[in-house]
């Protein structure tokens, strides 16, 4: 039986112990498959096996519940397979296996074994093909009988063909003659996908199930229960799932190139789309237990400003032509959506071209009035700064940065705004004015003083804006700040005078400015958040608290009419 990518199954390889001399099999992860016949190992693929390719091997074999789930040099298991017994040494480290199957003396249900002796155990690893990981190659000594590498590769041994089978030119080694089917060869290409295109159905149901329950987020760890995050807090649902479980689920959402990402960086970011619960943001990585998954359930249209309660201040954005506006805000209080709403905005009422460059594209945009250009780092170009740099080619009107990271994607963004481009950017800053502390520190002192300058030319607006649970506790809502940009502010940037930033903020309603601590008083006061929200979320929680009202006057007593003619009554008498 043949799986995914066209690359036959463990019992496909089994076969080959149909031939006397063939009595060893290797599978590891980063090294080709090999056998050993008459003594010497023999490849039986070109290109070496991934993590997810040898899974795929056994899953749904004997040997798939015989995996160690730690590290291990060397766990034996015997199993039984086609009337055959085999026994098999599995080591592991990481997510990277070694595996060696010979014949057995006896058939037996797929079985660990306690481990060997560490002598022992030593000696088996060293017997196993070498195996990359993200750390080292783990080279190990060779055999004293192993012969020396052969000049020119062996032929290559082919398994009994079956129905479906891949053909590659230049055979290896002649296959052992079979009635009436010709020989062929399997080949797993380096490039080769790891996902099948079916994203495992576990996982698309929680994912589902999350949406429905109005979600924001899912978190999926080993021995733990799925936690779904909702109005801002984290809940267990269902039961435990194992390492196993786990690493099926989220080893079926990557292709080549993530699962690449994932073993070299340790993580991998990926957006997908799926009939249940939409579009999702997905973050794979790896930690202590075993694999990690992060979720992210985004918008599936774009949002408009006012249905996310945004100040109509803001609207402004999409009327200028030139110039900076930055989204700030912590980690997960819904820049992206802010930017999306804009791009929207925008999108809707001018007929301009639109360049996004994200990681990953989370709100894919339809089409209006505009052009957009949505190009995704890793997959469409190398880094923000490089999409940056080809972008002020490409003609656009307005350009979307996911997010200013560095110096030169800052440097990019200020430059392009200089030049005539609408840039809209986000940035993980706690406030406004810390956003344009930031982005000034982000360069050498020495520099500090050109980059005032360019900043205050190019800054139109600021928004720094934070979620919060509502009194009801069903929903969250977002509390902005602003800062827009005015001669006061600019020369305040120029003149290295942001200290000065919160009163200016205090006496500039005029300009549009908004408080963080005048918009969590609004909520309050229209009873969409309790006093006790407000309160925690506001940087001076003194200005959150409006001022007690006055006591209306008393009425003064009354007292006797006197003019400047009038004398006091002489004393009573007696």
């Amino acid at each position: 039986m043949y799986g995914a990518h066209g690359m036959p199954g463990l019992d496909q390889f089994l076969k080959y112990f149909e031939r006397d001399d063939v009595s060893e099999l290797n599978l590891a992860t980063g090294s080709v498959v090999t056998v050993r016949l008459n003594g010497a190992l023999r490849p039986l693929t070109k290109g070496p096996l991934t993590s997810a390719h040898v899974a795929g091997l056994l899953g749904g074999s004997e040997l798939e519940g015989a995996v160690p789930p730690t590290d291990t040099t060397g766990t034996n298991a015997t199993f039984a397979h086609d009337g055959r017994a085999f026994q098999a040494l599995i080591a592991r480290r990481g997510e990277a296996l070694g595996i060696r199957i010979q014949r057995a003396t006896a058939a037996a249900p797929a079985t660990r074994q306690p481990d060997p002796p560490p002598q022992q155990q030593a000696d088996d690893w060293q017997a196993l093909p070498d195996i990359q990981t993200d750390e080292q190659v783990i080279s190990r000594p060779a055999r004293v009988n192993t012969p020396p590498p052969m000049a020119t590769p062996a032929p290559f041994i082919a398994p009994p063909p079956v129905a479906q089978v891949v053909r590659t030119p230049e055979p290896f080694i002649a296959p052992p003659p079979v009635a009436q089917v010709p020989p062929s060869e399997v080949h797993i290409p380096v490039a080769a996908p790891v996902r099948s295109g079916v994203i495992d159905p576990h996982l698309v149901a929680m994912l589902t199930e999350a949406r429905r329950a109005n979600a924001s987020d899912v978190h999926i760890v080993a021995e733990r229960p799925a936690l779904i995050r909702r109005v801002g807090a984290l809940e267990p649902h269902g039961k435990p799932l194992s390492a196993e479980v786990v690493r099926r689920m989220l080893m079926s959402l990557l292709d080549g190139p993530l699962e690449e990402a994932l073993l070299t960086s340790g993580y991998a970011d990926l957006a997908i789309e799926l009939p249940g619960p939409g579009r999702i943001r997905a973050n794979v990585n790896r930690q202590k237990t075993g694999l990690k998954g992060c979720f992210r359930l985004v918008a599936n249209e774009p949002p408009t400003l006012e249905s996310l309660g945004l100040p109509r201040e803001l609207a402004k954005v999409a009327s200028y032509h030139q110039g900076l506006a930055v989204i700030s805000g912590p980690n997960g209080h819904g820049k992206t959506t802010t930017m999306a709403a804009l791009i929207d905005l925008i999108n809707s009422q001018k007929s301009a071209h639109i360049i996004t460059v994200e990681d990953p594209i989370e709100v894919v945009h339809p089409r209006k009035k505009s052009v957009i250009s949505q190009r995704q780092v890793g997959a469409h170009t190398d880094s923000f700064h490089t999409a940056l740099k080809g972008a002020l080619r490409e003609d656009p009107d307005v350009i979307c940065i996911g997010e200013l990271r560095d110096t030169e994607t800052v440097e990019m963004a200020m430059s392009a705004a200089e030049t005539g481009h609408l840039v809209i950017a986000t940035m993980s800053t706690p406030s406004a004015s810390k956003t344009i502390d930031r982005m000034i520190d982000m360069f050498p002192p020495d520099e500090q003083s050109q980059v005032r300058a360019t900043l205050a030319g190019a800054l139109k607006i600021v928004v720094s804006q934070r979620l919060v649970p509502t009194a009801d506790g069903r929903r969250m809502v977002a509390a902005a700040e602003l800062i827009t940009g005015n001669i006061p502010l600019w020369n305040l940037i120029k003149d290295n005078k942001l200290y000065q930033l919160p009163s200016l903020q205090q006496r500039g309603r005029s300009f549009g400015m908004i408080r963080i601590e005048d918009s969590l008083r609004d909520l309050m006061i229209a009873k969409v958040i309790t006093e006790e929200v407000a309160m925690a979320n506001a940087p001076d929680p003194k200005l959150v608290k409006p001022p007690p009202e006055p006591a209306p006057p008393s009425a003064p007593e009354p007292t006797a009419k006197r003019t400047m003619f009038s004398r006091p009554a002489p004393p009573k008498e007696g």
